[in-house]
């Protein structure tokens, strides 16, 4: 009896397996942290304040555009069109630019005009395409050189991508005046159920490079509709970040707090220094 009311007493020694076992755990907790792309700015939601989200596409330098004239004069329409040679591919004949602009096509200059045809420099960048379309159109009748002009304007190269926690990452082309954000993650095959819904991220590149970065919590419809990134603009980059599961699942053989195997070892550690304490405490 003496000896066990004095083993009662006895204070227990620290293991360092438990200390271990508790850093462990630590280091896993912060492991997500380290994979996490563009952290600084994770806490900067954007403020909506009178401020409406920019549906049109508009052309910036370094775009490239197509650009068809049509007329019921054929003499007319090739002289407003980029020059083509015909090329027979089986049964079906291909349309070749031999313009040095490009096939088929007009890329931005940095001052944001374009060389078209009779017209000479023409400003495109800043315009939507349904605007150059009518600005070109205007031109051209009021220079008397066409008076039932049908302008066409066609997007060529613009993109956005999307990367991170979708079913298919990668870039997108952009055939439309209007993408919204949703469009733009049902193309990337929506977000995994691994993707955090309420922080998904688009950086916006302006004429410059510089970049903007907006946050959107698509688990609030106020915070999606009123976003300024709801409507996808030309080489938009949109990450969907990763939850903390699939975040500690970068840890060596996926060892994590989060998973089975880790609480089996934790559980057999606990009881192996719970069988040491009881054996340490008889004696």
């Amino acid at each position: 009896m003496l000896m066990n009311q004095e083993n009662k007493h006895k204070p227990l020694k620290k293991s360092p397996l438990l200390l271990f076992a508790l850093l462990l755990m630590l280091s896993s907790c912060d492991m997500s942290k380290r994979i996490t792309y563009f952290q600084d700015i994770q806490d900067q939601r954007t403020t909506y304040i009178n401020e409406q989200p920019t549906p049109e596409i508009r052309l910036r330098p370094e775009d490239k555009i197509s650009i068809i004239v049509n007329t019921k004069v054929p003499e007319l329409t090739a002289l407003f069109n980029l020059p083509y040679t015909a090329r027979v591919l089986g049964s079906q004949t291909e349309q070749l630019s031999s313009n040095s602009q490009g096939t088929s096509g007009y890329i931005i200059k940095a001052d944001g005009s374009i060389d078209f045809p009779v017209l000479g420099m023409v400003q495109a960048a800043g315009k939507t395409r349904d605007e150059l379309a009518a600005h070109i159109k205007s031109e051209l009748i009021n220079r008397n050189l066409v008076t039932d002009p049908v302008v066409t304007v066609e997007f060529v190269n613009l993109k956005f991508s999307v990367m991170g926690e979708v079913r298919s990452p990668g870039s997108y082309p952009i055939t439309r005046d209007h993408i919204t954000l949703l469009d733009a993650l049902s193309m990337a095959g929506d977000l995994t159920i691994d993707g955090k819904r309420d922080n998904v991220m688009v950086l916006r590149p302006n004429a410059t490079g510089k970049l903007t970065a907006y946050t959107v919590d698509m688990l609030s419809f106020n915070d999606v509709q009123h976003s300024p990134a709801y409507y996808i603009h030309q080489n938009d980059y949109i990450y969907v970040e990763p939850n903390k599961k699939r975040a500690n699942q970068s840890t060596v053989n996926a060892n994590t707090v989060e998973s089975a195997s880790f609480w089996i070892s934790v559980v057999s550690l606990l009881a192996s220094l719970a069988t040491t304490i009881s054996v340490l405490s008889l004696r």
